[in-house]
């Protein structure tokens, strides 16, 4: 007789659990992080993060403030803060952890886990958070640590040389699209005898043409486009 055994998801993370798995609220969690994560969203009425995709979680490390110590630092406030007055700040952040639309949800409601934020927006395809917020009511280390909290703790590099390859690195999205635009531009001057129903006797040219069209197709397929293949593939492993 062959025993059948089923294996226990994590509610927030989807993650395989333990024999000692945690139960809360009829639900199971796979550590602390992925239960303290789900009461902090209960909290807050932000449930509704659970509807748009199963499992979206991400399971968080464990937290330890005095890790984010070096943020109150004004040298280094200095050094991240985009733009200050006397009552905001305005911070973009580098979130790794970031890949579905239930992250960029989560993410874009984090005025509703603390008032003293004023508004997060999220940059998808670079990965990026910008967070505006009462510098006086909200510490930059205190933003960071509740990120961390809901497991997308930031990756931040106060090295100006990494900056630089990141955003040297970003520029790529401005190549591909200039490179799309040159191709497409040179194909449809290239078609315009059949757009307008010339004809082109001249077999010859009328095939130099449309080869050419093709060429420059290929550009665009096989680098303008990378960037939708990657996500395509990243979908279908994350089903």
């Amino acid at each position: 007789m062959t025993e059948i055994t089923t294996k226990l998801l994590c509610y927030h993370c989807g993650q395989d659990c333990p024999d000692d798995a945690i139960i809360f609220d009829d639900k199971t969690f796979c550590c602390i992080g992925c239960k303290t994560v789900y009461e902090i969203l209960k909290q807050n009425q932000l449930c509704n993060y659970y509807s748009i995709q199963k499992n979206p979680g991400i399971s968080p490390s464990d937290i330890y403030e005095k890790r984010f110590d070096y943020l109150n630092e004004e040298e280094v406030i200095n050094h991240l803060v985009e733009f200050r007055n006397e009552k905001f700040f305005l911070v973009t952040f580098y979130i790794p952890q970031m890949h579905c639309s239930s992250c960029i949800w989560l993410l874009e409601n984090l005025f509703k886990l603390n008032p003293a934020i004023v508004y997060s927006k999220v940059n998808f395809v670079r990965k990026e958070l910008t967070v505006k917020f009462h510098h006086n009511k909200i510490s930059l280390k205190d933003v960071v640590i509740l990120l961390a909290s809901i497991g997308y703790e930031p990756q931040i590099s106060l090295d100006n040389q990494d900056r630089k390859k990141q955003y040297e690195i970003n520029k790529n999205l401005y190549y591909k699209i200039g490179v799309a635009g040159f191709c497409f531009g040179n194909i449809m001057l290239f078609s315009f005898p059949e757009y307008l129903s010339i004809d082109l006797r001249d077999k010859l040219l009328k095939d130099f043409f449309s080869y050419l069209n093709f060429f420059l197709a290929l550009p665009v397929f096989f680098y303008s486009s990378t960037g939708y293949f990657t996500s395509a593939i990243k979908g279908i492993e994350k089903k």
